[in-house]
């Protein structure tokens, strides 16, 4: 039996949604105040839904009763600075806990990573799974909490645990909502005015899930996957959006000063309404720099074909427009 921790969120139930509708019997934890998305509620018979939590080992020791897959999908996300070293403790612990019982219990893993956790690569070139991330300069919780929780994937992958971890990029999808990458797309369609300079790598979520269950059914193991389907400008995306939407394009060129004025706009802002800032400092840097991917490492592995980010940003901008 599988088992998938995040499974409420954007990127957990699209891979539940996958596993289901290839017939797979599959247990998702949630917690109790959670709720079940709405693709999910057809598949009734195939996914039970437990009350568990990654930071309770009784709870979790419970849940991974006769599993014999996990796909750790689950993590905190937060740019307050306030829940830095919660979200880190949490996000950690928590995947701590998951690689230990999964070793206690001989099942194989799949971990959930992100390109906050990979390093930059010299100027000119692509970033590749040999890149780590500077954890002594680094100040992004969110990207330090990812490295930390890898580093205790391989700690348990040098004791013997069958894992292997996976580093999305940028994943876009009509179910993000406005949340996470849908922020970019619900900014877009209320008028942005502004684009950067800087580019990224982006990748749709049926790919990132596609990839995981591939992953999962090789023989593949100890190794790291950057998921990535193209990398582009933030200007070229954002246009292709606001195309989408039949709305103008952003037209003016936020250079990094302006950056920079906005995220501390957005700070002041944040401290008096006690409400997350709209941007933050890591964000507003690291929209003018660029970080673009290499995905030849999982295209060669399992022989993945990616979704052209056109496509998905026109399904995307149809499904949002409904």
């Amino acid at each position: 039996m599988i088992l998938i921790t995040g499974a409420t969120g954007f990127l957990g139930s699209e891979l539940a949604l996958q596993l289901a509708k290839q017939g797979k019997q599959i247990r998702c934890i949630k917690r109790s105040s959670s709720v079940i998305p709405a693709v999910l509620l057809p598949f009734s018979q195939q996914i039970q839904w437990i009350d568990a939590d990654i930071m309770d080992l009784f709870s979790l020791e419970d849940a991974l009763a006769g599993i014999t897959q996990v796909y750790h999908c689950a993590a905190w996300v937060s740019l307050k600075q306030a829940d830095k070293m919660p979200m880190i403790n949490v996000n950690v612990t928590g995947t701590a806990n998951l690689v230990n019982l999964c070793m206690q219990n001989n099942i194989r893993l799949v971990h959930v990573s992100s390109i906050a956790a990979i390093g930059l690569a010299k100027p000119g070139d692509l970033i590749t799974e040999n890149h780590h991330l500077d954890q002594a300069t680094e100040t992004d919780g969110y990207a330090i909490s990812k490295l930390e929780s890898e580093m205790e994937v391989w700690r348990g992958i040098a004791e013997g645990l069958d894992a292997v971890i996976v580093n999305p990029s940028l994943i876009i999808g009509a179910g993000a909502g406005v949340n996470g990458s849908g922020q970019l797309f619900e900014t877009v369609r209320k008028g942005l005015k502004f684009y950067t300079a800087g580019s990224s790598g982006f990748v749709d979520v049926a790919d990132v899930a596609k990839c995981m269950i591939d992953l999962m059914n090789s023989d593949i193991t100890a190794e790291r996957y950057v998921i990535s389907a193209e990398n582009r400008g933030y200007q070229q995306i954002t246009t292709e959006i606001a195309t989408g939407f039949a709305i103008k394009p952003p037209a003016i060129n936020a250079k990094p000063w302006m950056m920079g004025l906005a995220w501390r706009s957005a700070a002041f802002i944040a401290a008096i309404t006690r409400k997350d800032p709209f941007l933050d400092k890591i964000a507003a840097q690291s929209a003018s720099m660029n970080r673009n991917y290499d995905n030849s490492k999982i295209k060669k592995a399992i022989g993945i074909e990616f979704k052209p980010i056109s496509v998905s940003i026109k399904e995307i901008c149809e499904e949002l427009k409904k």
